[in-house]
């Protein structure tokens, strides 16, 4: 990268470090990704990641100590290049950037639904989780375990937001998602699109997972319905669902799993069924 200008930045109000303000303000990152259409990467993995899958960096942002960690990465593109002190770091983004490395790249329109199902047997469609550590974990075991695509009803937290994208470890870069449009229709529009829905959830009248997995044909469409952190999936969604589910717990006063976790066993149940 000997060609390549590094541009050392002491100031953390820089108006060219506008990109990386206080990355733990939740409103101010919300409505200035989105005004702006960015979404930020951190670490090198994740960095190297949203690189592989070809989203175009706005800039990069590193400490002193990581100053040549992404040259490969960074001699790529024509983005600029921003080296901080570890103290500047800390006044820019709000805290201590212990990975050294941050980028901001540019975001891209999101796929239709039609697009996004097109050539997927196996979808998870989340209704309104808010909790971004959540659809981050999501997004992993779901791209681990097999499945082909990611839905969200339009009040899910951000796939793209910082802490999604960590902890996901970039599979939201590779994982095909979009947003649905419309809450009240969009469990109709996977159905019309010849999707069996699986609503998990612990309530009455629900059937073990393994029981309702192993009764579909191998060719079926199948969607796992999951729901928000507390109240779990609406009564309108598990009226509109094919089927009612739950993971079996032991008798031990825990009625249910954590949506991450409950995500991770439904995901490997399908897959395992699926061969």
């Amino acid at each position: 990268m000997e060609d390549m200008e590094i541009i050392r930045v002491s100031d953390p109000a820089d108006p060219r470090l506008f990109d990386y303000t206080r990355l733990r303000d939740v409103n101010l990152r919300r409505h200035l990704e989105h005004e702006h259409g960015l979404f930020m990467a951190e670490g090198d993995k994740v960095i190297r990641r949203a690189a592989a899958a070809g989203f175009a960096p706005r800039s990069f942002l590193l400490t002193e100590r990581r100053a040549r960690a992404l040259d490969d990465v960074v001699s790529g593109f024509t983005a600029p290049l921003y080296v901080v002190s570890e103290d500047t770091a800390h006044r820019l983004v709000g805290f201590d950037l212990h990975r050294g490395a941050l980028a901001a790249f540019h975001r891209r329109a999101l796929p239709s639904l039609e697009e996004v199902l097109t050539h997927a047997r196996r979808v998870v469609v989340l209704e309104d989780l808010v909790d971004h550590t959540n659809v981050g974990a999501i997004f992993r075991n779901a791209a681990g375990l097999g499945v082909d695509a990611v839905v969200l009803s339009p009040r899910c937290a951000d796939p793209l937001y910082r802490r999604s994208v960590k902890v996901s470890m970039g599979a939201v870069f590779v994982l095909p998602h979009t947003r649905l449009g419309d809450w009240y229709g969009g469990p109709d529009l996977l159905r019309e699109a010849g999707f069996h829905l699986l609503a998990l959830t612990p309530g009455e009248g629900s059937l073990p997972l393994r029981e309702v997995i192993t009764a579909l044909a191998p060719h079926d469409r199948v969607g796992l319905l999951l729901g928000t952190e507390g109240d779990g999936l609406s009564t309108h969604w598990m009226e509109r669902a094919t089927v009612r589910t739950h993971i079996p717990m032991t008798d031990r006063d825990v009625d249910s799993l954590n949506v991450t976790a409950a995500a991770a066993v439904a995901c490997y149940e399908l897959a395992r069924a699926r061969g």
